[in-house]
C-alpha cells in the first residue's frame, strides 16, 4: 500500500496543480485591466478552481485516513483505487469546463457528475476498508459527500448557479461523521 499511497500523492499533486492551467493569462488583457475586467475575466474560473481544489484536496486527505484504517488491501481494492485516482486525474478536465461555462445547466451537471462519481468511488473504498467494522462516524463522514453531490445534480438542473452552493455543502461532511458517531454513541 505504500506504493500505491505514492502513486496517489503523485496523482493528487499533479491533478491540483493542473487546475490552474485553464485560468486566464495576463496576456489576454490588451492594456492594463481595471477591476471590473478582471473580474469579469477571472471570477468564474477562479470560483470553479477553487471548489475543485478543495474538494480534491478533502478527496486526497481522505484516501490518506483510508489508507491508514486499512494497510493492507486485495488486488480488488487496489484496481477501485486505481478508478478512483483516473477520477481525480480527469478532474482539470471537467474544471476547465466549468470555469468557462459554470453558468450552464449542461455544463454544470456534467461537472457534479464528476463529483459524484469521485465520492461514489471514494464511498465505495471506504465501505469495503471498514468491512467488519462497525463505525458510523467513518461511513457518515465517506457517505455524506455522495448525497450532497447527487443533491447538487438535481440543483444543476433546475438554477446551475445555485449547485455550487450546493456542493459546497459536501465539506460538511465532518461534522455529518460526529453527528453520525454522536447518535450511535
Amino acid at each position: 500500500m505504500r506504493r500505491l499511497e505514492m502513486l496517489s500523492n503523485t496523482i493528487f499533486g499533479v491533478a491540483m496543480t493542473l487546475l490552474a492551467y485553464d485560468l486566464p493569462k495576463a496576456s489576454s488583457f490588451a492594456n492594463a485591466p481595471d477591476w471590473t475586467e478582471v473580474v469579469r475575466v477571472y471570477a468564474q474560473p477562479v470560483i470553479a478552481l477553487t471548489i475543485s481544489f478543495v474538494v480534491a484536496g478533502l478527496f486526497w486527505f481522505s484516501h490518506h485516513r483510508r489508507l491508514a484504517v486499512a494497510p493492507e488491501a486485495g488486488r480488488g481494492v487496489v484496481f477501485l483505487n486505481l478508478f478512483f485516482l483516473l477520477s481525480i486525474i480527469i478532474l482539470p478536465v471537467t474544471n476547465g469546463l466549468y470555469g468557462v461555462y459554470r453558468l450552464d445547466g449542461v455544463v454544470a451537471v456534467i461537472y457534479g457528475f464528476h463529483l459524484l462519481v469521485i465520492a461514489t468511488l471514494n464511498a465505495v473504498l471506504w465501505i469495503l476498508a471498514l468491512r467488519g467494522r462497525r463505525d458510523p462516524q467513518l461511513l457518515a463522514t465517506a457517505l455524506f459527500p455522495v448525497f450532497v453531490f447527487a443533491l447538487g445534480i438535481v440543483a444543476a438542473f433546475a438554477a446551475p448557479r445555485v449547485a455550487q452552493f450546493v456542493w459546497c455543502l459536501a465539506f460538511l461532511a465532518p461534522f455529518a461523521g460526529w453527528l453520525a458517531a454522536r447518535r450511535a454513541g
